[in-house]
């Protein structure tokens, strides 16, 4: 027993040293070995008490291998931990790579719709442009209901194109007098323009003027020339085009 004693007493003084020996060299190892040294130092006590000096050695090296173990599973849950966050970090961006996918298509989308929208309102505008003539019976200014569906079209493209103005010109065929024929002519615009202000279209994109009967379509009047003559023209004007005009 008293062999043991001082087996015990004799390790635990070297172990001692030991360690406070290190600790003022400054040794630092690249992972603490805190674990190996607890299970070093409480494998030699409890062999020395066991089994003397030999139990002593076999108790500090099954007590070191302890700890060394303890050490490893801590240093596994740590890189665990940081794989853990490495792997959600990598979720956020695969996230946000989605977002950024759908939204690239959506953009896409949009871009063919504005111009599936942007060609349609170009070919409605030639279409317009083609026909763009309100005909009156002999000494009226009522619109039809025939061009009153042609000037719907126009106040639609006023309301979606607003840099969109229109030039209004009218006129009256040659019989008549010519007082008469100009006021005629000029109640004629006069209605087409009232007609597309109440579709909602301003006042201020619309201007006009009156001709009598100064500007025959054809040279030679009869009846069926003297129909065309009878007219309000509208001429679709882009405001840069007018600006530039100015």
């Amino acid at each position: 027993m008293k062999k043991q004693l001082v087996a015990i007493a004799v390790i635990s003084s070297v172990l001692f040293t030991n360690i406070s020996y290190a600790a003022q060299i400054n040794v630092v190892p690249e992972r603490e070995n805190t674990e190996e040294l607890v299970g070093l130092s409480s494998g030699i006590i409890l062999g020395a008490v066991v089994g003397g000096p030999i139990g002593a050695f076999i108790g500090g090296l099954t007590g070191s291998l302890i700890g060394k173990s303890v050490g490893d599973n801590s240093e596994i849950k740590t890189q665990q931990s940081l794989l853990s966050q490495q792997q959600y970090e990598i979720n956020e961006t695969s996230q946000k790579i989605a977002q950024m996918d759908q939204q690239q298509q959506s953009l896409v989308q949009m871009k063919s719709e504005l111009a599936r929208v942007q060609a349609h309102q170009q070919q409605t505008l030639t279409e317009l442009s083609i026909g763009m003539n309100v005909q009156f019976k002999t000494g009226s200014s009522q619109i039809e209901p025939l061009f009153k569906q042609q000037l719907d079209n126009v106040a639609y493209m006023m309301a979606s194109m607003p840099e969109l103005n229109v030039d209004l010109m009218g006129f009256a065929d040659r019989r008549g007098n010519d007082d008469y024929n100009q006021a005629l002519s000029e109640q004629r615009l006069l209605e087409v323009t009232h007609y597309i202000v109440a579709q909602g279209i301003d006042k201020s994109r619309l201007q006009g003027q009156a001709y009598g009967a100064s500007a025959p379509v054809h040279q030679t009047q009869n009846f069926e020339n003297d129909f065309f003559d009878r007219r309000v023209t509208l001429t679709l004007i882009p405001e840069s085009a007018q600006l530039a005009a100015n």
